[in-house]
């Protein structure tokens, strides 16, 4: 079974989502693959807009509804997080980097490393383009932070073809998960992509 799971590390729905999708990669184990991309290169590729250009009224939305879901998922949720949006690449590279390390045997867990990244910028207010905040995450997630520095070219230029893979794939806002032909946009279709993937889900 082959899962693509694409996203932003800005993303706070993908966030909210992330305790949920860590069930689910753990489950599905090596056919799931982490896809981090650069939303908004997604997002001017299809003409759509971002949320920080977005008109007021769907900006005002966006807050409460994120308030709302991050309060449903028990997770801390800051209202004007110091760095949003952050630059996203040095994040997403290390993930690359930790998943293709991963593959190959490195210990350390890929699913806490993506949860505390999309943590750092919308529950803590760190820098996730900062290579420190970067390392440190990784440590704590049990992989050595040297392997975002060993992997970089490789993930960068896995960064730029996740953009092209979404396009090709139909992928049009994170998160969004691919399964064969059956596709789930958002952190509020989590459960149905679980329900489809024979997947159990811990009650939050």
């Amino acid at each position: 079974m082959r899962v693509e799971y694409y996203f932003s590390v800005n993303s706070p729905y993908v966030y909210i989502g992330s305790a949920r999708v860590a069930q689910m990669a753990g489950q599905v184990g090596a056919g799931w693959r982490y896809k981090p991309l650069h939303f908004s290169a997604l997002a001017a590729r299809m003409g759509s807009l971002v949320m920080v250009d977005a008109d007021p009224a769907r900006k005002a939305y966006f807050a409460q509804d994120l308030a709302r879901q991050a309060s449903k998922a028990g997770l801390p949720m800051l209202d004007a997080p110091p760095f949003y949006p952050a630059n996203s690449a040095p994040a997403s590279y290390a993930i690359i980097a930790a998943q293709a390390a991963a593959d190959k045997g490195a210990a350390g867990d890929l699913h806490g490393l993506v949860f505390g990244i999309c943590r750092a910028v919308w529950g803590e207010g760190r820098d996730i383009a900062d290579a420190d905040v970067i390392a440190s995450i990784m440590a704590g997630s049990g992989f050595d932070p040297a392997i975002a520095d060993r992997g970089m070219f490789m993930a960068a230029d896995e960064y730029a073809r996740n953009v092209e893979d979404a396009l090709a794939a139909g992928v049009f806002g994170t998160p969004f998960i691919v399964a064969g032909a059956a596709k789930f946009w958002g952190q509020d279709r989590l459960e149905d992509a679980a329900q489809h993937l024979g997947l159990q889900l811990a009650a939050s």
